[in-house]
């Protein structure tokens, strides 16, 4: 059985959790601790850590924008987590698929994606 504290989390007890969809595009990055990382296991929802709230966040509460677990995985070292999820709607609060849109092209910020809707 898989135990939250074999992992390796960091100095604040957080370890770095991306979450990727099934295409293996990568939806976002946020922070779980060892109650995150079971609860997620337990319920089968993508649960972090806010930092700034200082308190659990699944995925989607608010939104509607759930993210459910399809497969956890711990990269070799075991300070990193890799969520594949089946994402509804976008990942992102600004209401875009990714986090990730904004790439560096050329020395310069390009945004590649617009937000949905």
């Amino acid at each position: 059985m898989f135990d939250p504290a074999t992992l390796r989390f960091d100095a604040a007890g957080l370890i770095p959790a991306i979450a990727q969809a099934p295409s293996g595009e990568v939806l976002m990055m946020a922070w779980m601790n060892a109650e995150a990382v079971a609860r997620t296991i337990e319920t089968g929802r993508a649960t972090y850590w806010s930092r700034s709230r200082q308190s659990f966040w699944v995925k989607g509460e608010s939104s509607g924008h759930v993210q459910r677990l399809i497969e956890l995985r711990v990269d070799c070292d075991r300070d990193c987590l890799l969520l594949i999820v089946d994402q509804a709607g976008p990942a992102c609060h600004t209401n875009r698929r990714t986090c990730f849109y904004t790439a560096i092209r050329d020395g310069a910020e390009v945004e590649i994606m617009a937000p949905q809707g």
